[in-house]
């Protein structure tokens, strides 16, 4: 089960910076389309770390940060190779694809940081709840990362193009639609949790089984 939660972990981060591109406007917050499929991350790590424990969270946050590199190198390496004569659409490929260097770098920043907080965070609180009180761990580390990740993304991202006084609003913004999603995803932990846990025991059940018949 690791691996698929590795795998999708993965994924939803290479997707959400594709997403990222487009901005939509709901209830008068302006947010980037990759807002939910990037909270799901930390979403993931989180199950992950309760289930698996603090090493395996780690692993999957550096799995997803080679991944995202991987992927930045080979979009680079689509956008360079010369287009062929009928393919008009050059520019917003590079446009919808490439992004800025600024925002790339921005991402992976704010990625790496907030994983990690999120992590560190969440396993202090379980070391001293056991698995009592997921629902504290799970929201209490989000809002101390989530507000590390976006200060630190649109700092670095816009810093210089935007006046101050927008990037504090954008941060105040996109933090609070950001912990709105949060508490709604605490159910979401919880199954997810208990699902893996049953296919985890499942796992084990097996492993014991083959061995005993080998033995």
């Amino acid at each position: 089960m690791i691996f698929y939660l590795t795998a999708l972990f993965a994924g939803l981060l290479v997707v959400s910076n594709i997403l990222a591109v487009k901005v939509f406007t709901v209830f008068g917050f302006d947010l980037p389309a990759a807002v939910i499929v990037y909270m799901a991350t930390f979403l993931i790590t989180d199950v992950i770390g309760e289930v698996y424990g603090k090493k395996m969270a780690a692993r999957a946050i550096r799995a997803g940060f080679v991944t995202q590199l991987i992927v930045l190198f080979f979009i680079y390496i689509a956008i360079e190779v010369p287009a062929a004569p009928f393919f008009e659409m050059q520019t917003e490929y590079e446009m919808i694809l490439g992004g800025s260097f600024q925002v790339i770098i921005a991402s992976l920043v704010s990625y790496l940081v907030s994983q990690n907080i999120d992590v560190f965070i969440f396993h202090k609180l379980k070391e001293r709840h056991g698995r009592r009180h997921l629902w504290l761990r799970n929201n209490f580390s989000a809002v101390i990362t989530q507000f590390a990740d976006t200060s630190i993304f649109i700092v670095i991202a816009f810093i210089g193009t935007v006046p101050a006084n927008v990037l504090i609003s954008m941060i105040f913004m996109q933090y609070i639609a950001k912990i709105i999603i949060v508490l709604l995803d605490t159910p979401i932990v919880y199954l997810l949790v208990g699902v893996v846990r049953k296919q985890l025991d499942k796992e084990r059940a097996l492993l014991k089984n083959v061995t005993e018949q080998l033995y």
